[in-house]
């Protein structure tokens, strides 16, 4: 298992276990749970506690057609975090986000975004919005801030922002008091999972002019 030092915050496990994310955020909760096993413990004891006020909750009544509806949107929903890490053999991409992608890393279709980054928007609802991103080594991620909350999960490699390094299976929570400079490190590309809920503010003019493009 890596050494993760970066984790989910208690908020996202919550909204997380209590299915009050957007689905590109529990995309990349989902995914985190795989690789970490100190965010799969705390979600395990939320899922506890939760089960514990249902069972203390008075009865309601519901509709006649609830089990089939909720049958239903279990069947369209966001992924479900395994209780155990699982990905297909020799690929990146642990179980949850391979229901979302097709192939590996080299088969996807990928879209050049500038600056020799790479991106991959995942289908998910239009409450907020998730890629894969890939940043070749040493190359740095325009200078930008956020109108809203940007998780992101590095999957391969690693970067360094400010003062402070992101390595595979850590998970950075960006808001709307970060501004920062993400810069992969040397040595291998860094692939990251990338979800916000609005878009990023950035400072440059190109990377502004180019943003109504790639939907960022």
């Amino acid at each position: 298992m890596k050494q993760i030092k970066h984790h989910l915050t208690e908020p996202l496990l919550i909204g997380y276990a209590a299915g009050t994310l957007p689905e590109a955020f529990n995309l990349v909760v989902a995914t985190h749970i795989t690789m970490c096993d100190d965010c799969r413990a705390a979600l395990a004891a939320y899922d506890a506690i939760g089960g514990e006020v249902m069972l203390d909750s008075e009865p309601v009544n519901v509709a006649e057609d609830a089990l089939a509806a909720t049958l239903a949107m279990i069947e369209a929903g966001a992924p479900v975090a395994n209780t155990k890490p699982a990905r297909a053999a020799n690929s990146l991409f642990p179980g949850p986000l391979q229901d979302y992608v097709s192939g590996d890393i080299d088969s996807l279709k990928w879209r050049k975004v500038g600056g020799g980054v790479s991106q991959m928007v995942l289908n998910t609802s239009k409450d907020a919005s998730v890629r894969l991103l890939r940043i070749p080594a040493g190359t740095a991620v325009p200078d930008h801030g956020h109108h809203g909350t940007e998780l992101t999960l590095v999957l391969q490699g690693a970067f360094v922002d400010d003062d402070d390094r992101f390595a595979a299976g850590d998970v950075e929570v960006a808001n709307e008091e970060m501004h920062h400079t993400p810069v992969a490190e040397e040595g291998m590309d860094c692939i990251c999972l990338a979800a916000t809920d609005a878009p990023l503010r950035f400072n440059g003019l190109v990377p502004r002019i180019a943003q109504r493009f790639i939907g960022i």
